[in-house]
């Protein structure tokens, strides 16, 4: 195992700059001050409800794509977190998972809309006088359009990983700590990694909604990409909106070269295999960033200084005998998840009797009712949307994920496409609508699946890149051809990817309801009957009551949905796909 670099190394002469460093370091220093830049724009001082002015002059683009890439990246670290410590804790303890995935299926359903109408004022009071408690709104709104596809997607990946590699764990007498950084993350990293850039292309995705705040019918459109994007269709500025996605264009073409492509290639190296690929992904500039010196150095600094703290602290007995449980404890274990059960049924029945309570003071029965109605509608439109675009883009993905230079260069376009807001097809799908006389009540419906589509593209291309070397290998060995290889490699070794991308897809489709079901183009405004476009309308309308109706009927429908359908499939995959 490669020794954490040193502080002292880097002032040393293996560590001084060489031709390398000097094309990176301005690059690198070039960034740190745009983003030095970007967060001082955002504790100007602010009184909320004040007009922020956008302009949608071209030459402003620039600075409104910084301060949105500066939301999303903050919105990207603070996931990543969450990914980690959730996902960990469900799989650690049984009692914490029957809460945690249940109250992620129900996080997963609850709109973008719905998260900033209940957290806005909160994050306003809490930084008065500064624009950063609006900043910090739009953040957690961008943060919930991409921590739950990264936690499922790590919960799932450990949830799979091989019961082998934590039997050598144990050999090692490796801790805790050190199992969990050096077998579970690395194991679960290829998948992760394709799901953050998923996850980073849906918040572009909703980048509208998060950027345009309305709380007590007070507007606010913070500056970037989103509200540029609001503006233009709200002024029917086609020269805005092709403005707009040429900006978008260049941030993700940059952000693929400069962050994703590094990160595909980096995660290669942990690919769960006994052959290495010849066909494995590179990036230049991961090949530029390994041959310089000073800027590895400073990269290494933390990673050294955290390792020289651990050992210079006292170390516990590296092993210890595990000692049985005592006979009184095997007794009453079982009684303790009764009573575990018993309390999450009261906490469950007192929470449902105050939303009745809240609810029902607005709304009568046959409302409530009919807004169930309302949610069968788009069951039935996320049903079928997810059926579809499975059809379509299991098999692409197989075929792109099996090919590292493929999926390299098809990686920026599948960016952008999965990153492209549906408010900019709103001109164009109004007005086919509109002049060929259609009927939204199906029309409206891709507009669901546009941005959620790619969860399951991007899942299975991770889940065929992950296949191992030597796999492929023995079924080309065995004479493998056709349906035989579909059915008895390629698919199986997939489908718990593909899981993550449906569950993920299905859940976001309900979340684009909400934009999709009710489409704008100036002042002409189509509307489909279901659950989305009834919450866009309570919230604009400002009717807290009702919004949380929606709220809870769509939780419902998706924790119900989840339950029945994909949860047995992920239990089959476990029990009978694992790579054990």
């Amino acid at each position: 195992m490669r020794k954490p670099t040193p502080a002292s190394a880097i002032l040393t002469g293996s560590r001084l700059p060489n031709r390398w460093d000097i094309l990176l370091l301005p690059l690198v220093f070039g960034v740190l001050f745009l983003l030095a830049w970007g967060a001082h724009r955002m504790v100007e001082p602010y009184r909320f409800g004040a007009p922020l002015p956008i302009s949608l002059d071209p030459a402003l683009l620039p600075e409104y794509a910084l301060r949105t890439t500066l939301r999303m990246g903050i919105a990207l670290l603070c996931s990543l977190l969450f990914t980690f410590v959730y996902a960990k804790v469900a799989v650690s303890s049984r009692r914490a998972e029957q809460i945690l995935i249940p109250l992620l299926d129900i996080l997963q359903s609850v709109p973008i809309l719905g998260f900033l109408s209940i957290t806005v004022l909160w994050f306003v009071h809490l930084f008065p006088g500064r624009l950063l408690g609006v900043e910090c709104a739009a953040i957690f709104a961008i943060f919930t359009s991409q921590a739950w596809n990264m936690a499922f997607s790590f919960y799932y990946s450990l949830r799979m990983l091989p019961k082998d590699l934590y039997q050598v764990a144990n050999l090692f007498q490796l801790s805790a700590w050190r199992r969990f950084w050096k077998l579970e993350v690395p194991y679960a990293m290829p998948g992760l990694v394709w799901n953050i850039m998923m996850s980073v292309s849906g918040g572009w995705f909703f980048v509208v909604a998060s950027e345009a705040i309305t709380v007590s019918d007070r507007t606010v459109l913070l500056p970037g990409v989103g509200s540029y994007i609001a503006v233009a269709i709200g002024q029917r500025d086609l020269s805005a909106v092709g403005y707009a996605i040429l900006a978008m264009l260049a941030v993700i073409l940059l952000t693929d070269q400069l962050l994703f492509r590094p990160l595909v290639a980096w995660a290669d190296k942990f690919k769960f295999e006994f052959a290495e690929s010849q066909n494995a992904p590179r990036s230049w500039f991961l090949e530029l960033l390994r041959r310089t010196r000073l800027t590895r150095g400073l990269i290494a600094l933390p990673v050294g200084l955290w390792e020289w703290l651990r050992l210079s602290m006292p170390r516990r007995p590296a092993f210890r005998l595990p000692l049985p449980k005592p006979r009184l404890w095997r007794r009453v274990d079982p009684w303790l998840d009764y009573g575990w059960m018993g309390l999450l049924g009261a906490v469950a029945v007192a929470s449902i009797v105050l939303l009745a309570r809240f609810v029902l003071s607005e709304a009568s029965d046959a409302e409530v009712a009919h807004v169930f109605l309302l949610g069968l509608y788009t069951l039935a439109r996320v049903a079928i949307l997810t059926v579809l675009t499975s059809l379509i883009w299991v098999p692409i993905g197989v075929w792109i994920g099996l090919r590292p230079r493929l999926a390299q260069r098809i990686q920026p376009l599948a960016l952008f496409l999965s990153a492209f807001p549906a408010n900019l097809l709103f001109p164009v799908v109004v007005s086919f609508i509109v002049v060929h006389r259609l009927n939204p009540e199906i029309w409206l419906s891709p507009l669901m699946i546009l941005g959620t589509q790619w969860y399951i593209l991007f899942n299975v291309i991770a889940g065929a890149a992950a296949l191992p070397s030597d796999l492929r290998e023995a079924a080309a060995n065995l004479g493998l051809r056709g349906c035989l290889l579909w059915r008895r490699v390629l698919l199986p070794a997939v489908f718990p990817s593909y899981l993550t991308g449906g569950l993920t897809a299905s859940g976001g489709a309900w979340n684009a309801s909400v934009v999709a079901e009710v489409a704008s183009w100036g002042s002409t405004t189509l509307t489909a009957s279901g659950l989305g476009a009834y919450i866009a309308q309570q919230t604009v309308q400002g009717d807290h009551p009702r919004v949380a109706l929606g709220i809870a009927v769509m939780s419902f429908y998706v924790v119900l949905f989840n339950r029945l359908l994909w949860k047995r499939l992920y239990t089959f995959a476990q029990q009978r796909l694992a790579l054990d």
